[in-house]
């Protein structure tokens, strides 16, 4: 049980810096693309391949066997990272607005 502690801890740290990683590249993208690419597909592409270049890299440090169900995993372990970085940005976005607004009517008084 302790085990399952300790890699869940390290699951979730590792889909936050890729989420945040996601949101950076992304957003570096976009200026240079100038919005020619849907950025949701960018968001999406982003976060697979930042997912899978992590976990092969893990699994070649530890010299670990590849399976198709680790892959598989990895794989959904990308679609976490993507959706959370296209909606979680997007929230994130909004909140701030509604901060910036709650500010503004408070000085206004």
């Amino acid at each position: 049980m302790e085990n399952l502690n300790a890699y869940l801890s390290i699951l979730l740290l590792v889909v936050a810096v890729a989420t945040v990683l996601t949101n950076i590249i992304v957003q570096v993208l976009k200026q240079v693309t100038w919005d020619l690419f849907p950025t949701n597909l960018l968001a999406f592409l982003v976060a697979q391949a930042i997912t899978l270049t992590a976990f092969f890299a893990v699994m070649e440090i530890r010299g670990a066997s590849l399976t198709w169900y680790l892959i598989a995993a990895a794989v959904v372990l990308g679609l976490i990272v993507a959706y959370a970085a296209m909606f979680g940005f997007d929230k994130l976005k909004e909140l701030l607005t509604q901060l910036g607004g709650i500010q503004d009517k408070r000085n206004q008084l």
